[in-house]
């Protein structure tokens, strides 16, 4: 993290973190203080720039699912599924029994590999070692070095097992290619299957073990758990996320639902109806869009029933569930609304920012369980029904699954060839950009005062604030028109000034 001061023109004191850290892309946070040292204005900029949407136009549709994993190497599953998905719909194809369970077992597999990446890598050095911890050590390896090794190994033999099983579906662990227009592009053996059962059997273990180590080491603390209930970080705004026919939790597929802050007003949609409820805005300072529900209209960056800011994380998803798929993953699901709420049902949602730690290792769970119920399914050797080949003219399709961040909408518009004339995408931290922005500035206005100082323990404080999300602005970013202001300065190595020329 680096900081500076500086004083504007207009006589307010700036702060600025660049880059903040432990997140997946780049971005900035702009504190403004005024005179008597409160904070006047908070700004999180996302200054890159990816351009993905311009890139599909001109290529054949069924491309995107080999293209769009490579938009983030965190989540390439996500994408890729997907991408697939809305091919599926942009031909019309209904999938086989077989080939919707192999997709739903590879992405729950993914879910627990991206889940513990973020909890133990990302989030835990905040609620492991302390956010005033010195920074030096409040990592990754400072994690290990507190909780022992025995533990790092764990987390490292559950990464390595998520992805070889990630080349079993896809040919390699990284940027999967195997999912097809119709279904998947080879069947599972028996071998392969064998294989996934052990991976699973350890990832349950894994995602268990997980869970009562939150218990153990982040319930346990009184002090963080203060932070998590009075702390600065609570936002009441709508939820959304994926349900299955039940109205249960389900990361590959279902309708979107979203539900008002008191979990009252709720509204479902299925991915072609996307447009009618989710709208976009842009503001000037950042290249990071600006989602809201449609229906109810934006009315800037506040919390209530009566702004249309939503938040799409994986507290959002158990806010607007009627519970978890798999039974140990509802018991927990149970105990965390009943802790947090005082209502184990979960019909009173929760909007504490930092407890969507522990609702991501419930997920974790049931993503394991789940995937131990498929990988048990005696349809996943189907040598014969792992695809339906296209016999539809290419048109139009939408395809809606849950990323870790937040609901992935990918959309796509064809000629009668299948070319693609129009992309959009919403990924899921495009959905959580004004919740993050409000979050950041509730921290900052509620850490920073007149008369205290502003050390690196109160700035990493507010990079808590955006972290509990996950982000990932590498693929979240891009512009309205397709193109980006830019100056491109060229000088001598002494650092003079050579020539410059400008894009507005």
């Amino acid at each position: 993290m680096t900081t500076k001061h500086v004083k504007t023109a207009e006589g307010f004191r700036r702060i600025s973190i660049d880059p903040v850290t432990r997140l997946e892309g780049h971005g900035k946070i702009d504190i403004f203080l005024d005179q008597e040292g409160n904070v006047a204005e908070c700004f999180f900029q996302v200054p890159e720039l990816r351009g993905f949407e311009k890139f599909a136009e001109g290529r054949p549709v069924e491309e995107m699912p080999r293209i769009t994993p490579r938009i983030c190497g965190v989540c390439p599953e996500a994408h890729h599924f997907a991408a697939a998905k809305a091919c599926d719909a942009v031909y019309g194809i209904e999938l086989t029994k077989t080939a919707h369970k192999l997709r739903e077992l590879q992405y729950n597999i993914f879910y627990v590999t991206d889940h513990t990446t973020h909890f133990y890598a990302l989030g835990a050095p905040d609620f492991v070692m302390g956010p005033d911890h010195d920074p030096a050590t409040r990592n990754l390896i400072g994690v290990i070095g507190k909780v022992g090794l025995e533990i790092g190994g764990k987390v490292i033999q559950c990464r390595q097992w998520g992805h070889e099983a990630a080349a079993i579906f896809g040919g390699k662990p990284v940027n999967p290619i195997n999912c097809i227009p119709g279904g998947m592009s080879k069947p599972i053996s028996l071998e392969e299957q064998a294989r996934l059962k052990e991976i699973i059997s350890y990832m349950k273990e894994f995602a268990q073990f997980t869970l009562q180590l939150f218990h153990d080491v982040v319930l346990a603390n009184e002090k963080y758990v203060d932070i998590i209930l009075n702390g600065p970080y609570l936002h009441k705004t709508w939820s959304m996320g994926l349900v299955d026919a039940q109205g249960k939790v389900n990361f590959y597929d279902g309708k979107v639902r979203y539900c008002d802050p008191n979990g009252e007003q709720c509204t479902e949609y299925s991915p072609n109806e996307y447009m009618e409820h989710v709208a976009e805005r842009v503001e000037p300072w950042s290249y990071l869009k600006f989602p809201y529900l449609k229906k109810i209209g934006w009315r800037g960056f506040v919390d209530g029933p009566e702004s249309g800011v939503y938040r799409a994380t994986p507290q959002s998803r158990l806010n607007v569930s009627d519970g978890m798929n798999s039974p140990l993953a509802q018991e927990a699901y149970e105990k965390y609304f009943e802790t947090l709420t005082g209502d184990a049902s979960g019909k009173t949602p929760v909007h504490h920012t930092l407890a969507i730690h522990w609702a991501r290792v419930i997920e974790l769970l049931n993503a394991a369980e789940r995937a131990w119920e498929l990988v048990n399914d005696p349809a996943i050797v189907d040598p014969e029904a792992y695809r339906s080949l296209p016999t539809k003219l290419p048109t139009e399709g939408v395809g809606i699954v849950e990323a870790p961040r937040g609901t992935l909408t990918h959309h796509y518009k064809t000629d009668e060839n299948g070319i693609i004339t129009k992309a959009n995408l919403i990924v899921g931290t495009t959905n959580n950009h004004a919740p993050i922005c409000m979050s950041i500035k509730k921290a900052a206005q509620g850490l920073i005062k007149p008369g205290v100082e502003v050390t690196e323990p109160i700035l990493n404080m507010i990079e808590m604030a955006f972290r509990a999300y996950d982000p990932c602005f590498g693929c979240a970013t891009h512009a309205l028109p397709g193109q980006m202001p830019l100056t491109v300065r060229v000088r001598d190595r002494e650092g003079n000034l050579l020539t410059q020329g400008s894009r507005r």
